[in-house]
């Protein structure tokens, strides 16, 4: 079946190709011309093979009760729709994601309204935001340890939209003359009622956040909060300045207080415990004058695991497992099942991290190739992940995309644990 899949691919790649060779080229004033509506996306399909560790303790959590299971085989077909309507001072703006999946589990399916608002912008020191979106708080590339009211990315794809919240929002724009350039706040509510915004934290409670913006002698700098509310309350700030044309370097800090955090006991017990906690991050992102693009970033996860924190976990998986196969039942498994979606389950849910992403555009004259290289370590335990890449944009709309990834750790580490030790991917996005 992966087989005919990949055929599908190949046979996908050349029909377009030949639909894009296949056009003239012409000329009309029209489409130059702003246009009132906008209608895009991408459709994309993504085969991949995952080879499994079956000593590393999430496979045993995830696997204790089916059959072993040496490589997993998975294709997902995503489309991803988005469009905008402008009239006046009114926009309309919504995107929504469909996947498609089949694995070892069969085929499942998903659709949701990724962002879905209203905004007016009566002029242009002022505009209102009403519905499903995302703020995009925060400067760093792979962690944004200040995106209050955003969910959190995944490092190993940090460019991927994401599902925002409903809310509403405002922005107050004024510029000036002098070492202040200009300064903007944005105030959001968002409210945690029944089915609206459930996810977000504790319910039936209105949420208040807001950021200030200051561009000051050339630095971006901003600074915001979260109420109490369904959260405790988050106070943070970032920046951004180009000391070079070529060099940018940037930052963010975010102090917690009040933060809450499942803790599991060597007896297998929890309990909360509440601290006070920072999460930081500070970065630099440099172009060469080979047109190597390099990525580096430092964070701290104020409210993560230690190392010896994450090697309890793990051993209550690998306990737990004992009991399981010595006929004891599976109740401990299942409890770490149930910490595995909270806390624990968390990409990089420990202390400490260095990403390193390098990118190389056409190397060797080669068009339209563009080669790179990502790396994350964990800095307590030291395992890491490498995941080497090469991105194809020769045909016109169409972006293909093949990708590797190795885990590396040793016995109770993060990336030594994980349910696979490497992964091969292909990804067809074709964009309209």
């Amino acid at each position: 079946m992966c087989r005919r899949f990949y055929w599908c691919i190949l046979w996908f790649a050349v029909f377009l190709s030949t639909q894009a060779q296949a056009e003239e080229f012409k000329f009309d004033p029209s489409e130059v011309e702003k246009k009132p509506y906008h209608l895009g996306g991408y459709l994309e399909l993504k085969p991949s093979v995952s080879h499994t560790d079956k000593e590393a303790s999430l496979y045993k959590l995830r696997f204790y009760d089916r059959s072993d299971e040496e490589t997993l085989k998975q294709i997902s077909g995503t489309a991803q729709l988005e469009g905008s309507l402008e009239k006046g001072i009114a926009r309309l703006f919504a995107r929504a994601n469909f996947e498609l999946d089949h694995s070892y589990l069969g085929w499942s399916d998903q659709g949701k309204l990724y962002e879905g608002y209203m905004a007016l912008k009566p002029s242009d020191l002022f505009n209102l935001a009403l519905g499903k979106q995302t703020m995009k708080w925060g400067k760093g590339y792979a962690w944004n340890p200040v995106a209050f009211v955003d969910r959190p990315k995944n490092p190993d794809e940090p460019d991927l939209n994401l599902e925002g919240f409903y809310m509403a929002s405002a922005n107050l724009i004024k510029s000036f003359d002098g070492p202040l350039k200009t300064i903007s706040f944005t105030p959001v509510v968002i409210p945690a009622y029944g089915d609206i915004n459930d996810d977000f934290g504790e319910p039936d409670k209105l949420n208040f956040a807001a950021k200030l913006y200051l561009l000051y002698y050339d630095t971006d700098i901003d600074f915001m909060l979260l109420a109490k509310g369904s959260k405790s309350p988050r106070y943070g700030f970032d920046f951004s300045r180009n000391l070079f044309t070529n060099l940018e370097i940037h930052g963010e800090f975010a102090w917690l207080p009040d933060s809450k955090k499942t803790m599991l006991e060597p007896t297998g017990k929890t309990l909360q415990e509440e601290s006070d906690e920072a999460s930081y991050l500070l970065g630099l992102r440099y172009l060469s004058t080979l047109d190597t693009t390099y990525i580096f970033e430092y964070y701290h996860n104020g409210t993560g695991y230690s190392e010896a924190e994450g090697e309890e976990f793990f051993s209550f998986i690998g306990r737990g497992y004992e009991d399981y196969i010595s006929g004891r039942g599976d109740a401990a498994l299942k409890k770490a099942q149930s910490l595995s979606e909270g806390g624990y389950g968390r990409p990089n849910f420990m202390k400490d991290y260095l990403y390193l992403r390098v990118s190389q555009k056409e190397p060797f004259n080669i068009l339209y190739f563009t080669p790179a290289l990502t790396w994350i370590l964990n800095l307590e335990d030291k395992s890491f992940t490498l995941s080497p890449e090469i991105l194809y944009t020769g045909i016109t709309n169409l972006e293909l995309r093949a990708k590797g990834s190795v885990l590396v750790g040793d016995d109770f580490s993060e990336y030594g644990e994980k349910q696979n030790d490497y992964r091969l991917e292909l990804r067809v996005r074709y964009y309209f």
